[in-house]
């Protein structure tokens, strides 16, 4: 197949008049349409650009100034003067004249230079929830002269708040607090902060952008996880393999002296005995890696509040093994989670977004099997619509030597720990018993 512009393409098609047996070769109509077509639409793109260009930055900036009930008020104008005019109808001339002096009078209340300067703050970017989220928009009128009241805007997620200024003299600063409700997980997006110049029938409104937006992260509800009760791996450095090192910290054996053996490992005092080089054998260690397996298939809990509990349990363990410094890997069925900080776990949990989907938490626990193959400790956190079946199903794709714990979420049940096979099922009814069953996994 031929590559190339649409242009080039169908010029060599034209250039191929015959068969390679000789007939000669007929165009189809449609595909020189197709090819026509494209090449016109490549002309015209950098036209269009231009234009697309000017229509954003001249034409429609002025055409947004009226709102819809001024082009109603304007179509009205035009209809009742053409009535007047085709009928001789002197009532509807009048009312085209008042309705376009209404509309002039209206121009006025927008015209003028607005000069503010406008600071939003927000205190918190990053809250739990439940926690307050303050803010304040400080606005300052930079001009030499008095303006006119006038209102400023402050989207909120899908509302906006309205904050009304007085006359403000020059360099005379007006300053607002507001609370942004935290009642649920979110990524809210507050601002821009915009000033809004109207006339009382809101013809004609007007309005000016003065910040940028800002992401109000609402962080999921976490409860403190004491010292390891997380059911973490417990000792110094770390659970002894049974593989031996020539360098470790938990120390295994002697053995005899072979060539290209550090030599700050040989042990001096058994060597002086016994009249023969001996070094210091260890056990490798390793740090604790904890895998998450976060299911955020809807279907597999009983309510949204159960999913909502479920997310504040995985970042609650998180939240956790980070402080302690422990390695950590969160995945859920759209992917792993970012995991370097706590900030980043907690931004990345926020925005998770649970859907009916087809793969299951079993799916979930045979794609963290493969993607963190290293991990020591295994959490999988569900809702009350997991089987048993699909538990052991789970666990059944941890490798060997690698202990796994499953957080069952269930709210109002009674919090309590049971076994399938080498899987502990911890069942939490609020998340403020979710330490409690982690001590009695840990024990």
């Amino acid at each position: 197949m031929s590559t190339g512009t649409p242009l080039t393409r169908l010029t060599e098609r034209l250039k191929q008049p015959f068969h390679r047996d000789g007939r000669p070769t007929r165009l189809h109509p449609s595909a020189v349409w197709a090819e026509a077509s494209s090449t016109a639409g490549l002309a015209l793109e950098p036209a269009w650009r231009t234009v697309r260009k000017a229509w954003l930055t001249h034409v429609w900036p002025v055409l947004s100034v009226v709102s819809v009930l001024g082009w109603s008020v304007l179509a009205a104008t035009i209809l009742l003067w053409w009535a007047g005019s085709a009928y001789g109808w002197q009532e509807a001339k009048a009312a085209a004249v008042a309705a376009f002096v209404m509309f002039l009078i209206a121009l006025g209340f927008i015209l003028g230079r607005s000069t503010y300067g406008v600071v939003l703050d927000l205190a918190r970017t990053r809250v739990a929830v439940g926690d307050s989220a303050v803010g304040s928009i400080a606005v300052t009128n930079t001009s030499s002269r008095p303006l006119l009241p006038a209102s400023v805007e402050l989207p909120v997620g899908g509302v906006t708040a309205v904050f009304h200024l007085p006359r403000m003299k020059p360099q005379q600063v007006h300053e607002d607090l507001f609370t942004i409700p935290t009642a649920r997980r979110a990524v809210i997006v507050v601002g821009p902060v915009r000033s809004v110049r109207a006339d009382p029938l809101h013809l004609l409104r007007r309005q000016v952008l003065w910040t940028e937006p800002e992401d109000l992260f609402v962080h999921p509800r976490t409860v403190p996880l004491a010292g390891s009760a997380a059911g973490f791996i417990r000792d110094l450095e770390g659970m002894p393999t049974t593989e031996l090192s020539s360098a470790d910290v938990s120390f295994h054996a002697l053995r005899d002296y072979v060539p290209g053996d550090d030599r700050r490992h040989i042990h001096w005092k058994t060597t002086a005995r016994t009249n023969k080089l001996m070094v210091r054998q260890f056990e490798e260690t390793r740090r604790a890696h904890l895998a998450i397996a976060l299911s955020i298939n809807t279907e597999e809990y009983a309510s949204e509040d159960e999913f909502e509990m479920a997310i504040s349990a995985a970042a609650s363990i998180g939240r956790q093994a980070i402080r302690e410094q422990r390695e950590l890997d969160v995945l859920t069925q759209k992917g792993p989670l970012r995991c370097e900080t706590g900030r980043n776990m907690l931004d990345d949990m926020t925005r998770i977004v649970g859907a009916p989907m087809r793969r299951t938490a079993v799916d979930l626990a045979r794609t963290l099997a493969d993607t963190v193959p290293n991990a020591s400790v295994v959490f999988f956190v569900v809702g009350s619509n997991v089987t048993a079946t699909q538990l052991r199903s789970s666990a059944a794709s941890v490798p060997p030597g690698v202990r796994s714990l499953a957080v069952r979420i269930e709210a109002g049940a009674a919090s309590s720990r049971a076994n399938i096979a080498d899987l502990t099922v911890l069942t939490v009814g609020d998340l403020a018993d979710l330490g409690i069953v982690l001590r009695k996994a840990a024990a």
